[in-house]
């Protein structure tokens, strides 16, 4: 098979689908690998090291889609790259498809099979493909709130971890899955008072062992929710339901109660984000302020730090790539049922039952 590896090109996009390594696995296995010249610049990977690993360089990214029977990468098509997808093409990318319904319907249209990382699911429930990026975007939810709860970028004015005789910043997550659990044991390790609030009682209980009594666990109530953002200087939404929008947890009404110069960051914006107020932003202009209230929606959060993220994320993403390539999609499914749920679309539909139901079309599963 004929493997694609385009540049990312969203905003400050420095990750890439497959490192050197990647491509040493796919070319051993027989299969060819097309590298977009600079693709891998951004993670510290230059082209020489592509060359050595047996890659094949294309110059542009119309060539390469042109090409290669497989995409792999990182985000999701952008509409400069609509038109390049083919019939029968298969993609393999972090897609998202309930915040894009454009996306959606291009792919329906050009007939593309797509595989997102994000719905590949154990028979436990896990996400493989997801964990690494949510453990990444949880850590950095909390280094970005701390920078940005500076006075220089609005009235917060606040040290999360405090000093002796001064109260420490108050952080609130919201949902206690891995971006949560991750962005938690970073506030708890800069010193600040964390509350994590969830809609499991089994989540809960696991917390409070994983914490040793270090951060407050909250049933994720209406009025526990209203309760916690009033006192918080810094929120992570950290919800997930896999292949659905985010629910709406932070609602507009919430922001005229919550403290002055208070910093919203929000980790589902992949989703649709979980505060009603939250629309993306970029690595460039990751902030804007509503009600008096900062907002920080970066989507691809992970790329601020590439080269941790690339290597985290290619080493959970290849092994599946390489079924994929070697066997095709259905057999692929047969031999790792986990890529069943990972498929969204393929045929002309979508045929993930939840990523259906989010777009409101009918499952083709």
């Amino acid at each position: 098979m004929r493997i694609g590896v385009p540049k990312e090109i969203k905003n400050r996009e420095y990750r890439v689908g497959a490192t050197p390594d990647c491509v040493r696995a796919y070319v051993k296995a027989g299969h060819t690998v097309l590298v977009q010249r600079g693709a891998g610049a951004g993670s510290g990977y230059d082209d020489d090291a592509y060359w050595g690993a047996g890659a094949v360089f294309i110059e542009t990214a119309e060539e390469l889609y042109g090409a290669a029977d497989m995409i792999v990468k990182v985000k999701e098509p952008l509409p400069s790259e609509y038109p390049l997808l083919r019939p029968g093409q298969l993609l393999y990318a972090y897609l998202h498809l309930a915040a894009v319904p454009e996306l959606a319907r291009v792919l329906m249209e050009r007939r593309v099979s797509a595989v997102a990382y994000e719905t590949i699911q154990l028979p436990d429930r896990s996400l493989p493909c997801l964990v690494p990026m949510s453990a990444i975007a949880g850590r950095l939810s909390i280094q970005q709130g701390a920078k940005y709860l500076e006075r220089a970028f609005g009235d917060g004015a606040v040290l999360l971890g405090g000093v002796p005789g001064v109260p420490r910043g108050k952080v609130a997550v919201i949902g206690g899955g891995t971006v949560g659990t991750h962005a938690a044991r970073m506030a708890v390790g800069l010193g600040a008072d964390v509350t994590i609030l969830d809609v499991s009682q089994k989540r809960l209980y696991e917390l409070d062992d994983l914490f040793a009594g270090r951060a407050q666990t909250l049933v994720a109530s209406d009025a526990n929710v209203e309760r916690v953002l009033a006192s918080s200087d810094l929120i992570v939404g950290a919800v997930l339901v896999p292949g659905a929008a985010a629910p709406r947890m932070i609602r507009r009404e919430h922001l005229k109660s919550m403290l002055p110069g208070a910093l919203i960051v929000d980790v589902a914006v992949d989703q649709g984000g979980c505060a009603e107020t939250t629309r993306p932003t970029s690595h460039d202009e990751p902030v804007y302020m509503i009600d008096g209230i900062l907002h920080y929606a970066v989507p691809n959060m992970p790329a601020a730090v590439a080269r941790t993220s690339t290597l985290a994320l290619t080493s959970t993403t290849l092994p599946y790539g390489l079924v994929l390539a070697s066997a095709g999609l259905e057999s692929a499914m047969a031999l790792r049922p986990e890529l069943k749920l990972g498929l969204n679309v393929h045929d002309g539909a979508v045929v993930h039952p939840v990523v259906a139901a989010a777009l409101q079309l009918a499952s083709a599963a």
